[in-house]
């Protein structure tokens, strides 16, 4: 630690902090716009400008280490000011410079409200201009369908162009000309095609790059902020839900340093519209093969007779990919006392059982903990599609150094080189047996990572090929004392949850593959599954948010919640069980899902045990305490991952392919966004023209 004075106070900071680092450490705010403690220094805006003791003028504290800090003539720490005139004066002018060019767009912009420049022109700005010349006018970007660019407000702090370069991974923006001519674009003038290029509105200290979608929608001090939970993925990122009345208007990014830093997907922050969209309102009941509304009564009472007429190993549930674990553990409950054994939350049949240990289900090594890891294999999985923010810290991993990834499956462009290996299992078995050159780098490493993806698992031969990796991983050092690099990254934001709490078939009871085969069940429950094909002569309840395939398979169909509104437990891809919290209220007559079980199960003189989600959850976290824990993670056993090996089976050689086709289009709710249709035809187009 190096000892440092900044404004009068003496403190202890690592000698690699710069100076406004230690001036934050110290209590001392200094105004900064290039400055991201997440990208690379850039050190050109200027307005860190402080006084080091010593120095013949002020300095930039964001480009300015400690460790390079002269001490004092008697070795005293050396000292920093930041509230001296000199430093006031110099950042009165730096600011004057910036606003010379900028527009006086203030009430008409986006930003307004949340933005850097005017939060700093409030302490740093003059009332009135010395220049008269005309402002410098630039021409407006082209850059996708999600970030609107007003370009004559740039200053020109490059925060975007790094963020596509270091964390996106798509080096798409860049900056050409010089001094007043310089220009942020994409050069050729085409849509930016990272999954995760909305951050860079939130990271844009000025209205230059604003959120198309959101475009003069609302102002920010209009807006109820709810902080909750990501269901687009497994990842289960922390987001801010902002409402207007009963509307979601927009979502952000909350720092979670654990999970996903403060970056967040496209389709997490752009799905809003489809909130709205094609939502089911009111129980339907079919009738001469029509849907009809009804009331809650009357489709009650269709489900009660048909339930009633049927008997219990004919009675299956499905639970969907968006589902919260207080709804399933409610539909096991019932099932279970109607005497039904069926149930199943795994749409895709991926080969994961809880019998097999929480090990051999989970992200053991956890999202944060890719960053100590030192080799990475990925099996089945095209991370930048399945958890786009995942894949981000991935790369942040790989730009740091000696970090060989390895892939098996889809040669894909995940931002990062890495080596492949092969298509299919076989490559798998050998690297498994040592007869591959990658299993010597994993042994050779003390933290080897191996992800496998629901590519790998979501297949007939799902079961051979997750022993397999487990026998890998148990070969070739991944779980050791002390490390775990055993890491299953799921795509769907309920399976955790639901594996956690046993939602798969009973004794005797059918698996999803088996229970929506023809002829084989009479009545299907679907808890907002809608990944999955029912064919015809089984009775098919629909508990669920948007008009898509469940509702339209559907001869019941009971309106439920979107994760914005109701409050929920969702367990992430790591095992980390967090709440989100509800922004807003479900339209017309559709109720939370749990509420709705709780007064069907009246109807079918099975009554549930709980009159409110505080006591629904209490008897959840007696049936399993580890999920009262929130945003801990309960570890799985290693001996769950060596078990896994010993399992052995028959694998096929067809290669491994991600179930995540379209990365805009993978539920209910993004199916029903336009603005996801619109980012996913530029892909579609993007990926015609590449094949081309």
């Amino acid at each position: 630690m190096a000892k440092i004075i900044v404004d009068g106070i003496e403190v202890d900071v690592p000698p690699e902090y710069t100076l406004l680092q230690a001036a934050e450490a110290a209590g001392s705010e200094i105004p900064r716009f290039c400055y991201h403690e997440r990208l690379s220094i850039a050190g050109n805006c200027r307005m860190c400008l402080v006084e080091l003791v010593g120095a013949p003028k002020p300095i930039a504290s964001c480009a300015w280490g400690v460790r390079d800090c002269r001490p004092g003539p008697n070795g005293e720490p050396p000292q920093v000011r930041t509230k001296t005139p000199m430093v006031r004066k110099a950042r009165e002018g730096v600011m004057e410079f910036l606003l010379i060019n900028h527009p006086l767009d203030c009430p008409i912009c986006d930003q307004g409200g949340e933005c850097d420049l005017q939060d700093q022109a409030m302490a740093y700005g003059v009332d009135s201009s010395r220049y008269a010349e005309n402002k410098r006018a630039v021409e407006d970007k082209y850059i996708g369908p999600l970030v609107k660019t007003i370009m004559n407000r740039c200053i020109h702090c490059t925060r975007c162009i790094r963020f596509s370069a270091e964390v996106a991974g798509v080096p798409e923006l860049g900056a050409t000309g010089r001094g007043e001519d310089m220009e942020i674009t994409t050069y050729l003038e085409q849509a930016m095609s990272s999954e995760l290029q909305g951050n860079v509105v939130d990271l844009c200290p000025v209205g230059a790059l604003t959120s198309k979608p959101y475009a003069f929608a609302a102002r920010p001090w209009e807006l109820t902020k709810t902080e909750s939970i990501d269901v687009m993925d497994a990842l289960g990122s922390a987001i801010r839900v902002d409402t207007r009345g009963r509307e979601v208007m927009r979502i952000l990014p909350r720092v979670n340093d654990d999970v996903n830093e403060e970056w967040i997907s496209d389709k997490t922050r752009h799905v809003v519209d489809g909130l709205r969209t094609q939502r089911l309102d009111q129980p339907y009941i079919r009738q001469n093969g029509r849907l009809l509304p009804a009331s809650w009564a009357a489709a009650f009472e269709a489900i009660s007779a048909k339930i009633k007429a049927t008997r219990p190993e004919r009675i299956g549930a499905v639970a969907g990919d968006l589902a919260a674990v207080e709804e399933m553990f409610a539909l096991k409950d019932l099932m279970t006392r109607l005497g039904a054994a069926s149930l199943d939350c795994r749409q895709d049949g991926a080969a994961l059982d809880p019998k097999n240990g929480r090990a051999s289900y989970i992200f053991n090594p956890t999202v944060a903990g890719i960053e100590q890891a030192d080799a990475l294999l990925i099996v089945g999985s095209n991370p930048r599609r399945e958890a786009a923010v995942l894949n981000a810290r991935i790369r942040k991993r790989w730009r740091m150094g000696k970090f060989p990834i390895a892939v098996i499956g889809e040669n894909a462009d995940l931002t990062y080189a890495y080596d492949y290996l092969g298509a299919g299992s076989d490559t798998l078995a050998e690297l498994a047996a040592g007869r591959h050159g990658f299993a010597e780098t994993l042994k050779n490493a003390e933290r080897p990572m191996i992800l496998i993806g629901m590519g790998a698992l979501a297949r007939p031969d799902g079961a051979a090929v997750a022993a397999l990796a487990a026998k890998a991983a148990a070969e070739l050092g991944v779980v050791k004392d002390g490390w775990n690099g055993y890491a299953v990254l799921h795509t769907a934001a309920s399976r955790v949850g639901a594996l956690d709490i046993g939602f798969v078939p009973g004794a005797g009871g059918k698996s999803a593959a088996d229970m929506t085969k023809a002829g084989a069940s009479d009545v299907l429950f679907l808890l907002g599954a809608d990944e999955i094909d029912v064919p015809p002569g089984a009775f098919v309840i629909y508990i669920g948010t948007h008009g898509d395939q469940g509702a339209h398979r559907a001869d019941v169909i009971l309106p439920g919640a979107t994760y914005t509104e109701k409050s929920g437990l969702y367990v992430n891809t790591e095992g980390r069980p967090q709440i989100g919290s509800r922004a807003n209220f479900p339209p017309g007559e559709a109720r939370e899902d749990w509420a709705i079980l709780r007064a069907l199960s009246d109807v079918l003189g099975h009554k549930l045990p709980y009159d409110s989600l505080a006591q629904l959850r209490q008897a959840l976290f007696m049936a399993h305490p580890h999920l009262q824990r929130i945003g801990e993670i309960a570890p799985g056993d290693a001996a769950d991952v060596r078990k896994l090996a010993g399992q052995g089976g028959a694998s096929e050689k067809a290669p491994f392919r991600s179930p995540v086709e379209d990365f805009y289009f993978t539920n209910p709710i993004a199916r029903a966004s336009a603005v996801m249709a619109e980012c996913s035809t530029l892909a579609e187009g993007r990926s015609l023209s590449a094949a081309e």
